[in-house]
């Protein structure tokens, strides 16, 4: 006998067996706090600030489809580059790139894939970037950018 209830955000499944934690709800569903979306729009609008001072040309941000989305995709010569962008405000947990995981990295090949069928867009290559952008009490943030690390 297996019952559902609901504790806060995440639901527990109680079976004879005891409880267990459902698996971890998809990523869109997870609810961010205002300050949290305030400091990633601040890394993205950074992290687009040193790619376009890089000669890097924004081809898209913010792009989205039912499976996720893609931060930054841009294009670096004939190159189109998939960026995922990590912000943070302290280097407590690890520095941002850190938080691009296995997981995160399989997801963005998959979006990056979409994202390209459904465009018409050509290449010579394509790569992965991550920008790291580590936001500072006073003074401009620091940004690391990664490249073909996914």
């Amino acid at each position: 006998m297996i019952v559902r209830l609901s504790t806060a955000c995440l639901p527990v499944h109680i079976s004879i067996m005891g409880p267990f934690p459902t698996p971890p709800l998809p990523h869109m569903l997870v609810r961010m706090t205002t300050a949290t979306l305030a400091v990633g729009a601040y890394g993205e609008r950074r992290a687009v600030a040193h790619l376009v001072e890089a000669g890097i040309r924004i081809v898209e941000r913010n792009w989205r489809c039912a499976d996720g989305e893609i931060d930054i995709i841009a294009r670096d010569g004939e190159d189109i580059v998939f960026c995922e962008v990590k912000t943070r405000r302290s280097l407590e947990f690890g520095p941002p790139a850190g938080a691009v995981v296995t997981a995160k990295a399989r997801r963005l090949r998959r979006l990056a894939l979409r994202w390209l069928t459904e465009h018409d867009q050509h290449a010579r290559d394509v790569r992965f970037d991550v920008v790291s952008v580590l936001a500072q009490r006073r003074g401009a943030a620091r940004v690391e950018h990664l490249r073909g690390v996914l």
